[in-house]
């Protein structure tokens, strides 16, 4: 596994649960707000000059922590693309952890496989963009049509789950309606904009949503489904 990141303890990333999260490299998409840019590729990852935690470290720190932590959070990256994901996580949950997975989405084959195989406990999609501007803000040639099987496939699981979308300035409260018909009656949380160091340049200069504009659009949102902005 290319293990990019450790964080050793969290208690509002796995809801309810104490936890450390798993970073892991390579994502195939390039989101525009990405904030994570050496973790989207491994050439990008070795410019950044940090180092690969080797699996026995990890695990040997797991070991370490079985009276401190309920679970671990695997995300990205895109956990999905990593060859050895399922064996990885069978590992963590032999070893008696709950399993928490980060997923764009874009690989409904393998969370399909994981969820089947009852190796996770709770999944958080992220939901980039409608449909029509899922190229543009994804920068990546994945069909929507992924996306779209991976929220069926989400929502037929019986695996606690949420969606989660990052409000990009340039999504449009369209947009977000838009999105919202695609999980309606399911929990959606958005999280504000930070443009500081995105991957993208021309994107760092806007400004995110003021409570006036959030508000608007929760209202508009909560028309279709529910939702609610964390940290608000």
């Amino acid at each position: 596994m290319f293990i990019g990141g450790l964080q050793e303890l969290t208690l509002t990333d796995f809801p309810d649960k104490v936890a450390c999260i798993v970073f892991l490299v390579n994502c195939n998409f390039k989101c525009k707000f990405c904030y994570n840019k050496e973790l989207t590729s491994t050439s990008f990852f070795k410019k950044s000059k940090r180092k690969l935690i080797p699996d026995n470290d990890f695990f040997l720190f797991l070991d370490s922590k079985k009276k401190m932590l309920d679970g671990v959070v695997i995300t990205g990256g895109e956990p999905t693309l990593s060859p050895g994901l399922v064996e990885f996580v069978k590992k963590i949950k032999q070893k008696g952890f709950l399993v928490k997975l980060d997923t764009n989405g874009s690989n409904p084959v393998v969370l399909e496989k994981l969820l089947k195989k009852n190796l996770v406990d709770y999944v958080a999609m992220d939901l980039k963009s409608p449909e029509k501007k899922h190229k543009f803000i994804t920068q990546s040639s994945v069909p929507f049509s992924k996306i779209k099987e991976s929220i069926f496939i989400l929502k037929n699981s019986g695996v606690l789950h949420e969606f989660r979308t990052t409000l990009y300035p340039r999504l449009s409260i369209e947009d977000l309606k838009e999105m919202s018909e695609l999980i309606v009656g399911e929990r959606w949380f958005l999280q504000q904009f930070v443009g500081k160091n995105v991957l993208d340049k021309n994107s760092r200069h806007l400004r995110a949503f003021n409570n006036k504009k959030l508000e608007k659009i929760l209202k508009e949102l909560n028309k279709i489904t529910k939702v609610s902005v964390r940290g608000y």
